[in-house]
């Protein structure tokens, strides 16, 4: 959970509220970022807990994650459909780079075969 940055400090501690737990979280990550890692849980199991009639905190833990990963997955899939499709893109501005520059060669050479 580093994100870009290296850091060169010991792992430590962090104190987040998930869904009226608290929790101490080690970690030699961004402390912001693994805040807002939490606030979006705490917000998943709100949301589903607003919507069915579950007390079970462990329940309502399990529907959110099921809830995230089909978000992660469906967000998964759009990019390899995206990176796909810019590939197929780039090799179609490849082919017609490459026929560009042939007939560029071959009128070059036209023109100096005909002086």
């Amino acid at each position: 959970m580093t994100g870009n940055r290296v850091k060169n400090e010991a792992a430590q501690s962090i104190r987040v509220e998930i869904y009226n737990q608290t929790y101490n979280i080690r970690s030699d990550g961004d402390n912001e970022y693994i805040l807002r890692l939490a606030e979006f849980v705490d917000g998943k199991m709100r949301e589903i807990s607003s919507g069915t009639l579950t007390v079970d905190s462990l329940k309502v833990a399990i529907l959110a994650a099921l809830h995230i990963a089909d978000e992660y997955h469906q967000l998964k899939k759009s990019s390899e459909q995206s990176d796909a499709q810019l590939a197929s893109r780039s090799a179609e501005c490849t082919e017609l780079l490459d026929s560009l520059l042939k007939q560029k060669d071959h009128f070059q050479h036209e023109v100096e075969t005909e002086q």
